[in-house]
């Protein structure tokens, strides 16, 4: 995340960027801690299966790959501290995508065209030669951006570990006169065309119109730029880490990024400087026009599809050939302050690597964690059709709480009581501030207490509320971290997201990922995504507690719930 070449206000080196066209968005510069490591890294709120490295800052994930092997994952970080700044390409690698070993970085500035830093890219296997990691370079102290690349030192070396940038042809993609450097970065991972041209992706910004600039290349070194992006909307600002790939209309196998053919859609997704949300479309790619034109089922703009409603930013997938699946990583930033990062000796996580396919009926994503992280369930509890009434709360017992894995299904019998629906009500964040967990409703809401403290002093509700509109039914998920600790100096916001989705069988379904600080949840199958951080004050560790709960006038069935104590990932 570059700085852009603009005119800076800071107070306390908190600074607003403001440029020609108004405010471009909010970054935290801390130059006094950017360098400050702790002797002993603090254990409470680190996470025992999310990704982190063992101590320090961390952001967006870069080029994760699967290659002979081995997964591959990059990451932008600080060696330094536990704020921004610093910023190298960590890199760990996996056989398994849960258990990491983390080596050297990969990539640290250390030439002209990278001087002031390595920004976020891509990496792209290129057939019979191996990969090449495609990366922002920042060239000096106005932050104007290039493209570079990079290549493995030695292709033999199972982990990669070692990359070199060749000084013939870097950078090798600048922007030109009538484009703004400052705002032009993070490369997508190639795709070859059957005209004989690899093609890729820039982030970038024309006044407050985002889009995503095309460039085409027969030898991945000389780059051209087509004459129009391949998409762009006005009033989006910024498009920072754009991906964009082929699903298939049928199943749930990923694709190559290479494919095309009219049994496959196309996704382009835009991570939004100004908001700090992504936004995702689902579309179709006209390869003789190198247009990307989407589907008109979803929002072009800020209230658009998102992977995830939650904590979850600069995201970037890749297709893992050795199981026909498109992954998926996120960033989790921190929700607490920077002298409490600096105190614990780190900041920041990834989210679990989510598989993601399209929907059977063909506009929205599903995710859905990888299949391998069910290694780390042990101990398992169950409850079978448990009645819950209103007011009622059931605990689940038997399981470490504070590092979990729940799976459950609600049923009810009714939607006669369902709650009128506002059409006002089109921010469903808004909506669950206005209508959380404490607020008595008719269908809901129910769903799970997590991170509780015994007394309920503390917790993180994720839950439904189900509303009647005069043509349907509108389904409401939240993950309300308003209650989740009584410290106060904290950002405790109530995400949420509507679920769109059949009510026919009269039944919903929710899984979560308890993590210690971190409540990773998929609603019904994986087509509404949340991920929360929490700091509980209470309910940490063995003082941690679970709960199913209703809060509505109609009867809900815990039907199947099963949940799971985790074992930790190894780390090295």
């Amino acid at each position: 995340m570059a700085l852009p070449n603009c005119l800076t206000v800071a107070v306390i080196f908190s600074l607003c960027v403001i440029c020609n066209n108004g405010v471009e968005a909010f970054h935290d510069i801390y130059p006094n801690l950017q360098s400050i490591s702790v002797r002993s890294v603090s254990k409470l709120h680190r996470t025992g299966y999310h990704f982190q490295p063992h101590r320090n800052w961390i952001n967006d994930p870069n080029g994760p790959m699967y290659y002979n092997g081995v997964y591959h994952l990059f990451y932008q970080y600080n060696p330094k501290g536990a704020v921004w700044g610093n910023i190298v390409w960590g890199h760990s690698v996996s056989k398994d995508l849960i258990n990491w070993k983390e080596l050297e970085p990969a990539l640290y500035p250390s030439k002209p065209f990278d001087k002031y830093g390595c920004w976020s890219g891509s990496a792209t296997v290129l057939p019979g030669k191996g990969p090449v990691i495609l990366y922002t370079g920042v060239i000096d102290k106005q932050s104007n951006e290039v493209q570079c690349y990079a290549i493995p030192e030695n292709t033999s070396d199972p982990f990669l570990r070692k990359w070199v940038k060749p000084d013939i042809s870097n950078p090798i993609i600048v922007a030109e006169h009538n484009m703004n450097g400052s705002v032009f970065r993070d490369p997508t991972t190639a795709w070859w065309s059957r005209d004989g041209h690899w093609r890729m992706l820039i982030g970038g910004r024309r006044k407050n119109r985002g889009m995503a600039y095309l460039y085409r290349s027969k030898d991945f070194v000389k780059w051209i730029r087509s004459k129009h992006p391949i998409h762009s909307a006005a009033s989006t600002g910024m498009w920072e880490c754009p991906d964009f790939y082929p699903v298939s209309l049928k199943g749930k196998n990923g694709l190559d990024i290479s494919m095309v053919g009219n049994s496959v859609k196309h996704v382009l997704k835009n991570s939004l400087d100004i908001t700090r949300y992504e936004y995702y479309t689902i579309g179709t790619y006209f390869r003789n026009k190198d247009k990307y034109i989407p589907d008109n089922t979803s929002e072009d703009g800020w209230g658009g599809l998102r992977y995830d409603y939650g904590n979850f930013y600069a995201s970037k997938s890749f297709f893992d050939p050795s199981k026909n699946r498109r992954i998926l990583w996120a960033w989790a930033n921190e929700s607490d302050s920077k002298e409490d990062d600096v105190k614990k000796g780190w900041a920041g996580i990834q989210s679990i690597p989510r598989t993601v396919w399209l929907d059977s009926r063909g506009k929205q994503l599903v995710q859905w964690p990888v299949e391998e992280l069910n290694s780390l369930r042990q101990k398992e509890v169950k409850i079978s059709n448990k009645m819950l009434k209103k007011g009622d709360y059931v605990e689940v017992k038997g399981i470490t709480a504070a590092q979990a894995d729940v799976e459950v299904t609600f049923s009810f019998s009714s939607l006669d009581k369902a709650e009128a629906f506002d059409s006002r009500w089109v921010n469903a964040q808004d909506l669950c501030a206005q209508k959380g967990s404490k607020v008595q409703g008719g269908v809901g809401p129910f769903g799970l207490l997590t991170l509780a403290s015994e007394k309920l002093e503390e917790f993180t509700p994720v839950f439904f509320r189900i509303f009647k509109a005069p043509n349907k039914h509108v389904v409401l998920m939240c993950s309300d971290a308003r209650s989740s600790s009584l410290k106060r100096e904290l950002y405790k916001p109530s995400f949420a997201g509507f679920v769109d989705v059949d009510l026919a069988n009269r039944k919903l379904s929710l899984r979560s990922l308890i993590d210690h600080s971190v409540v990773e949840s998929f609603g019904a199958g994986g087509k509404t995504n949340i991920l929360s951080r929490v700091y509980p004050t209470l309910a940490i560790k063995k003082k941690a507690h679970l709960f199913v709960f209703n809060n509505g006038t109609e009867q809900i069935t815990v039907e199947n719930l099963k949940a799971w104590s985790m074992k930790s990932a190894r780390r090295n």
